[in-house]
């Protein structure tokens, strides 16, 4: 029986991450789900959150942007919109989008201006939290 999991992360541009990890806790839309090795198989889609794993007592997290997670018994795969691990993050740019989009937010004249504030106010909120956990 592993004791560790192989964890990619990948995005369109690159992949961001591939190394054996203890344990993955990923932001699934129905609710953060926690993987191990010999996990049983299933995909999910991923919501706007923070992905995080542990290597022994070392725990990083990274910034998701959405995307979808492949579990296997022996491998996670993360195929992000866009990802950014938490010590790469620009807090400055990132609480300049979020002041962007809650000014958007307050200016939206229709449901799709909202919506699309909506979402970068989400995403500018998860890079901020995990930029937080450094």
């Amino acid at each position: 029986m592993a004791d560790k999991i192989l964890l990619e992360v990948v995005t369109p541009e690159k992949t961001l991450l591939k190394e054996m990890v203890d344990i993955v806790v990923a932001p699934g839309e129905e609710g953060e789900f926690g993987v191990l090795p010999n996990h049983i198989p299933f995909l999910s889609k991923l919501k706007v959150g923070e992905l995080r794993f542990r290597i022994g007592a070392n725990t990083r997290f990274i910034a998701i942007m959405g995307g979808f997670a492949e579990v296997l018994p022996d491998h996670v795969t993360i195929l992000a919109t866009a990802a950014e691990e938490a010590t790469q993050i620009d807090v400055v740019r990132a609480k300049a989008a979020r002041e962007r989009a809650e000014r958007r937010l307050r200016e939206a004249r229709d449901r799709y201006e909202f919506a699309t504030a909506q979402a970068a106010l989400q995403r500018a909120i998860a890079r901020l939290r995990t930029a937080e956990r450094r």
